[in-house]
């Protein structure tokens, strides 16, 4: 079997991704265990469809004008939507406000880790 370079570290990329996202959710289930705080950035129509219980909804497009409530919560912040996306992008706006939080990814992950610690 002809091994090449690129396959040796196309196959290193995708073991130090799985390594890091079993990190990942280690940590998240830690941080939900000791009950971080949950926002959801989705949109309040989809929060309304299904959210996790006791989470918080702040919309992506108030964060920015919601900063002063972020800095008020009990951090980490466990960040959340439908996908990861715009959890993503709050993420990354808050941690340059000097908010502690995470990209918790999809709501239903949350939950189902949610559920894991009861």
């Amino acid at each position: 079997m002809f091994v090449t370079k690129v396959t040796v570290n196309i196959l290193f990329a995708v073991y130090f991704c799985a390594v890091i996202l079993n990190k990942l959710k280690m940590n998240l289930e830690k941080l939900i265990k000791d009950n971080a705080t949950i926002v959801d950035v989705r949109t309040k129509e989809e929060f309304s469809g299904g959210h996790v219980v006791g989470s918080i909804n702040i919309p992506l497009q108030e964060v920015q004008q919601r900063v002063g409530e972020f800095k008020k919560l009990q951090g980490p912040l466990i960040l959340c939507c439908a996908s990861g996306n715009r959890s993503g992008m709050a993420a990354q706006y808050l941690i340059h406000q000097g908010i502690d939080c995470i990209n918790g990814g999809s709501w239903m992950d949350i939950n189902y880790y949610q559920s894991l610690s009861v």
